[in-house]
């Protein structure tokens, strides 16, 4: 689904009462043999020099609440790099540093220290700045949401013991390794004290999104490209209610999935919107069709066959912006 580019008014700017956070998940830095989850260094500069240009604000994660439930009509963005790669030590910390643009970087304990990864000294040298936090991604970064439950737990609490040991205490947010979760394994996360996890769907986030679902825009040399970079600084939140179902571990007899939004009143042309899926492994437009004013049926009509099931839904608002939600179900083999 492709954004237009427009000339954006300041006047029907007026009209958004609330920008949200854009939200963009980076892994790697300048490692052009992983186009999928590698940026170049030259198009990342671009990146940052874009935001400042648009006067957006960058989102400090020691503050990340206040920001999402406070000044609504600041346009602010929040970046987080995954995994810890020595890419993002050597080329983009030094940057981050002399510029002081706040960022999480999210480790699995496993790896570091490892071939291509941070050591312990390079991430605790990176968080003692104030405007950095170290979050966690489990500790082994396997494909957790294919495990049972007490593989996940105890994956999850030796991360958070490596923490204690290494950092003095552990984070509050986690990204889930590939973006993936289940509800149970959200329960988990929340049972362990985070207060925040972030998937890999896309979208803006704002106070409605549930804090243990939150959206990102996926970042590499393909999602990064100049013109759609711009067009990502043009979105705003989609706000809902609820997403049925609310289980993303998708089993095989629920595949497809019955989908259903409910979103919020007063969302000016909400009729207008388009969605598109990736079931039967092709991306195409979905049929959709409104149960009553505020509640949409997404008519998925294949199975997703990927490992990822995705559905992606925008509106093009009044002031030219675009309003953006994103779904991404995990496809069981079982």
């Amino acid at each position: 689904m492709a954004f237009q580019n427009n000339l954006y008014s300041n006047d029907l700017r007026k009209d958004i009462d609330d920008f949200g956070i854009i939200s963009l998940m980076f892994h790697r830095f300048e490692e052009n043999k992983y186009p999928s989850t590698n940026i170049k260094i030259n198009d990342f500069k671009e990146h940052l020099k874009i935001i400042e240009e648009n006067k957006i604000t960058f989102v400090n994660p020691k503050n990340f609440e206040d920001e999402l439930l406070n000044n609504k009509r600041q346009r602010k963005i929040l970046l987080t790099i995954d995994d810890g790669f020595s890419s993002f030590y050597e080329n983009a910390w030094p940057l981050l540093k002399e510029k002081k643009i706040p960022f999480i970087l999210f480790v699995s304990t496993r790896e570091v220290g490892s071939f291509n990864y941070m050591t312990w000294d390079q991430i605790k040298e990176v968080a003692k700045e104030n405007f950095v936090e170290i979050g966690n991604h489990s500790h082994s970064h396997e494909y957790l949401v294919d495990e049972n439950i007490k593989i996940i737990r105890e994956d999850i609490e030796k991360s958070i013991k490596i923490f204690k040991n290494e950092l003095g205490k552990n984070s509050n947010f986690f990204s889930y390794p590939f973006g993936e979760y289940s509800l149970e394994f959200k329960e988990l996360i929340k049972s362990l004290n985070f207060k925040y996890a972030f998937g890999q769907h896309s979208g803006v986030m704002d106070e409605t999104k549930d804090f243990y679902e939150l959206p990102r825009f996926p970042i590499n040399e393909k999602y990064g490209e100049i013109k759609r970079f711009n067009s990502l600084m043009k979105t705003l939140p989609f706000k809902y209610k609820e997403i049925y179902p609310d289980e993303k571990y998708l089993l095989q007899n629920k595949n497809p999935p019955k989908v259903k939004i409910f979103f919020y009143e007063k969302i000016k042309n909400l009729k207008s919107l388009t969605c598109y899926s990736n079931e039967g492994g092709k991306w195409r437009q979905s049929d959709i069709e409104f149960e009553n004013i505020n509640t949409l049926l997404i008519k998925i009509g294949e199975k997703f066959i990927d490992e990822r099931g995705r559905i992606n839904c925008s509106l093009r608002d009044p002031s030219g912006f675009w309003r953006w939600l994103g779904i991404q179900f995990v496809v069981s083999e079982k």
